[in-house]
């Protein structure tokens, strides 16, 4: 290859015209391990295009030297904007450096190779061809949405037009991500191929420019006269997800995109779907910040070369099933321990639904299943780096386990339980060597919550804890680091929330009205349906666990707090059988997994404020007592634990903003 003249050699890209006469531009963003646009990368991004455009090539070809392509758009731009102005500004540089790609005067192909999101798939939409690695690691994706923003790069207004609206409006709409291969089907990229192939692909598509692949009609009549239909339907389901005054966003983009066609530059700055709007709504600001706080509990896996290849888990039940399931998806080789196959089997078998809705490739599919191993002798624990229990929660039975598992393991595998209520403390001393034990604990329903809490006992040894935060993000969870004490910290939260809940039922509020006040604050379920979803049974074994008795007594003596405190209506549904969801029947009867509910009562804003006081009491009881390190990480834990209203930023910040 000719190197183009060294005036175009930038911090952030670089390009190359081979002797076909192809232009190879090459984003590798200085410092960084992955490519985001930074106001300075999205300047040299315009300077190498005009560059380019003056060398007058064949065609160019766009490409990342990172393992993925372009994550979107720098989040700590959006920390730097004094005023609105300069997120005007930072919206209008990203607008017309895409069109300037738009407008080159000969064919562009994006040459994708991992994650393309927000303004990355922006830039992949300017291009006139995009080829995608088909690999598991691609995903196309406008995750603006979850930020509270739209994709203000010309994303709203040419995705439709390539894919029709139906499906655009589906990705932008949800955050969704898409593989290579649906992407592929739904015409967002040109060719999918394997690697060994990609970039001669890419180099054949950019010289034939093959003529593009035009809407089908009803797609082309949804853009045009049945754009409104089009975004009612979507409004309505919108609205089952969200409500407009939490989350504005969406609304935005369904009005941005029929009124507008996508142009942020053609919406008046008071209209609700503006720039200026969304950038200084108080919802905006806190899903940024929940942005960083995930992105911080990520980093709490880094910091050991820990890398577990085999995990074995001790308990086949719907947690430790899913644990497995979970495992066995993200690539690790699996041993799941019961008492006998008629155990396993439903895990396996719930395992196998999970995979085919998440991995859709029968080839993946069949892989995963191959990587579950049923192992009802436990002979996989010797070779196992991380050892899971997952048993009922029964500390003797959890002591005699362990026991056994110490004795097998290899040193230095983790030995770790996912107790819920019992303490570490207790648990380790059927341990020669307590420093081994940590605790790892998941929520359920597993394949959904992203939150892991790592427990360290007072004996556990440091380092372990780290390698077992290392293993929950390869796993693709996130870690949250807290001290062994009872409930630890969102079951230690819940705790007082449900209690008061379930309280509020036994004096005959409608579970109805209890859920729909919940859901007006902004939590994702009520606390009824919640319990119902993680099993009444569970809930009432874990109220007595985590129960305090009143001064001078004990927990189980008569007229302690712990037998005062069992609720009713609980006790009485798990005396007949109504579990939940599980069984189809609880505090609401379920149809298609669907809880059937009747119409709430009417409340007041005193409703709301008496339910949510313990669990707010509560938040800042885990910080004074030093269980997590600091009030962003229980914001966070709360969030991606139990649901806390993510617009609100966490319960300590919105005690903190409500406060102000």
């Amino acid at each position: 290859m000719e190197r183009a003249d060294a005036k175009t050699m930038l911090k952030h890209w670089r390009w190359d015209k081979d002797r076909q006469g192809l232009a190879w531009l090459t984003f590798d963003k200085q410092g960084e391990s992955t490519n985001t646009f930074s106001r300075e990368a999205l300047e040299e991004l315009g300077a190498a295009l005009d560059a380019i455009a003056a060398a007058g090539p064949r065609g160019l070809v766009v490409r990342s030297a990172k393992e993925n392509f372009i994550a979107g758009a720098d989040i700590n731009e959006f920390t730097r904007f004094a005023t609105v102005e300069e997120a005007v500004a930072f919206t209008r540089l990203g607008w017309d450096t895409m069109q300037k790609l738009r407008d080159l005067p000969f064919p562009t192909t994006a040459m994708v190779n991992g994650f393309c999101m927000g303004g990355g798939l922006e830039l992949a939409l300017a291009c006139s061809y995009r080829v995608a690695l088909e690999d598991p690691k691609v995903r196309f994706a406008f995750p603006e949405v979850m930020l509270g923003i739209w994709p203000f790069w010309h994303g709203l207004q040419w995705l439709p037009k390539l894919v029709g609206p139906a499906a655009a409006l589906d990705m932008i709409l949800t955050g969704r991500a898409v593989d290579a291969r649906r992407a592929k089907r739904i015409g967002l990229v040109t060719e999918a191929v394997p690697l060994r192939i990609l970039e001669n692909t890419a180099r054949m598509v950019t010289l034939a420019a093959p003529a593009r692949k035009k809407l089908g009609l009803l797609d082309r009549l949804m853009l045009s006269a049945g754009r409104s239909i089009v975004a009612a339907r979507a409004r309505k389901q919108v609205a089952k997800r969200a409500r407009r005054e939490h989350y504005p966003a969406p609304y935005a983009i369904l009005d941005a995109w029929v009124k507008h066609d996508g142009d942020p530059f053609a919406i008046a700055p008071r209209e609700a779907c503006s720039i200026q709007s969304l950038s200084s709504h108080p919802t905006t600001r806190n899903l940024i910040r929940i942005f960083f706080l995930q992105e911080r509990m990520k980093s709490l896996g880094k910091g050991t070369d820990f890398e577990p290849r085999h995990v074995h888990v001790v308990g086949a039940g719907v947690m430790g099933g899913d644990i497995a399931a979970i495992c066995a998806m993200r690539g690790l080789t699996v041993t799941l321990q019961d008492t006998a196959p008629e155990r396993i089997a439903p895990a396996v078998k719930r395992a196998a639904d999970l995979f085919g809705r998440r991995l859709r490739d029968p080839r993946r599919v069949r892989d995963a299943l191959d990587r579950l191993i049923p192992d009802v002798a436990g002979t996989g624990a010797a070779r196992a780096d991380v050892l899971i229990e997952a048993i009922f929660e029964n500390l003797e039975a959890k002591r005699s386990l362990f026991a056994r598992l110490e004795a097998q393991a290899k040193p230095g595998a983790i030995l770790a339980t996912n107790t819920s209520s019992l303490k570490l403390a207790d648990i380790a001393t059927a341990l020669k060597d307590p420093s081994r034990l940590v605790g790892i604990h998941f929520f359920n329903p597993v394949p959904q919550l992203q939150l892991v809490e790592v427990v360290s006992g007072a004996n556990t040894d440091p380092e372990l804890a780290k390698k077992a935060a290392a293993f929950v993000r390869h796993i693709d969870k996130l870690p949250l680091p807290v001290k062994d004490s009872p409930g630890f910290l969102v079951n230690r939260v819940l705790g007082p929330y449900m209690q008061n809940a379930f309280r509020m039922l036994d004096e005959g509020v409608k579970p109805e009205t209890v859920d729909a006040a919940m859901e007006e604050f902004g939590m994702p379920m009520g606390p009824a349906e919640l319990a119902d979803t993680v099993g009444l049974d569970i809930c009432l074994a874990a109220g007595k666990a985590l129960a305090r008795p009143l001064p001078g007594r004990r927990a189980g003596d008569p007229g302690s707090r712990a037998e005062q405190d069992v609720p009713q209506v609980l006790a009485n549904q798990v005396a007949l059988g109504h579990l939940g969801r599980k069984t189809g029947r609880g505090i609401y009867r379920y149809e298609n997994g669907r809880a059937v509910k009747g119409r709430p009562d009417a409340y007041e804003r005193a409703l709301i404020e008496a339910l949510i006081e313990p669990y707010l009491a509560e938040a800042k009881a885990v910080l004074a007592e030093g269980i997590v390190a600091d009030a962003d990480l229980i914001d966070a834990g709360l969030i991606f634990g139990s649901g806390f209203a993510p617009f609100r930023g966490g319960p300590l910040h919105h005690l903190e903003s409500s406060q102000k």
